[in-house]
């Protein structure tokens, strides 16, 4: 059985690893066919990735060890949360454990902190705005995150993914509340400001927009790899969260066999299509806002989650 549990959570390791890419190539392609136009393919992220690992890193001058050491802390990071939520299996794992959802919070944040430091590092003009207007935008999220996780943790009794997990499966009653619903929208926000689908054009090349692109703008070669790489491997997280945790919590394999968890990767590929129609419509139908209202989706998103803790209260 042990030697099981550990197969199982090597293979929700990988399941994050080998298919983030992928849901990167579903979404890009999505929002083209959305504005009319044709779109790369599905698999453009994986040949990205490929022509990345080929290429030569060049680091600034005046980058110290931190521009080095950053990519691999934040791809380590998102390997490591993998491990404490359900991905293929709701069986609570051996090391499912070690840190609550709160502690997988901090690992994504350490994350975003070290590209945060690489960039300042860097000595770049454009690092630096992205970093700072990245911390502008964290001032307003990192408080809704924290409520979003108390909120959990007074629905379901407890903050640990797997229990979450069950305490949404066994109860329609605490499905269908006021308090659920709010967190639902709550962490919908969130999620698009976490996978910079927040409706200003963050993602662009243009100067006055920029926020993740000026973060990495000095980076080359297999590190800008790796930095793609934990960028969409967080996106696939949080979709996870958001679909396996606190929306969809169905159609995950509970013995853990060969054939349920395959049965599991597709249950999880038709939510993450469900879940990524509306990010796409919302990023797509929205008019652009100019980037000083940011602060507008993280307000709405930061009243869904005091909502979800008063309605619990009201219980």
């Amino acid at each position: 059985m042990l030697r099981t549990d550990i197969v199982l959570q090597i293979a929700q390791v990988l399941c994050v690893l080998l298919l983030a890419p992928l849901l990167q190539g579903v979404i890009l392609r999505f929002e083209e066919r959305v504005q009319r136009s044709r779109g790369p393919s599905i698999f453009q992220p994986y040949r990205d990735l490929w022509k990345l690992f080929h290429k030569e890193s060049v680091v600034p001058e005046t980058a110290s060890w931190i521009y080095v050491i950053a990519p691999v802390v934040a791809f380590t990071a998102m390997l490591t949360v993998p491990i404490l939520i359900p991905v293929v299996t709701d069986r609570p794992l051996p090391l499912s454990d070690m840190a609550d959802i709160l502690g997988g919070g901090l690992i994504l944040t350490l994350g975003s902190f070290a590209i945060m430091l690489a960039a300042l590092d860097s000595g770049s003009a454009y690092g630096g705005m992205g970093a700072s207007r990245s911390v502008m935008l964290s001032i307003l999220a990192e408080p809704t995150l924290i409520l979003v996780f108390v909120g959990i943790s007074l629905l379901a009794k407890s903050m640990l993914p797997f229990v979450v997990n069950y305490a949404l499966l066994g109860d329609w009653s605490l499905y269908w509340s006021p308090a659920h619903l709010f967190l639902v929208l709550a962490f919908f926000a969130l999620l698009l400001v976490e996978t910079d689908r927040l409706p200003i054009h963050s993602t662009t090349h243009i100067e006055i927009y920029m926020i993740e692109e000026a973060r990495i703008l000095e980076y080359s070669g297999s590190l800008l790899a790796l930095l793609k790489w934990a960028s969409m491997m967080k996106q696939f997280i949080l979709y996870i969260i958001f679909c396996n945790v606190l929306t969809l919590p169905w159609g995950i394999s509970q013995i853990g066999t060969p054939l349920g968890e395959i049965g599991s990767v597709f249950s999880l590929a038709l939510k993450f299509l469900l879940v990524a129609v509306a990010v796409v419509i919302v990023d797509t139908v929205q008019s652009r806002l100019r980037f000083y209202r940011y602060q507008e989706p993280l307000a709405a998103g930061f009243l869904f989650a005091v909502l979800a803790i008063v309605s619990n209260q009201l219980r």
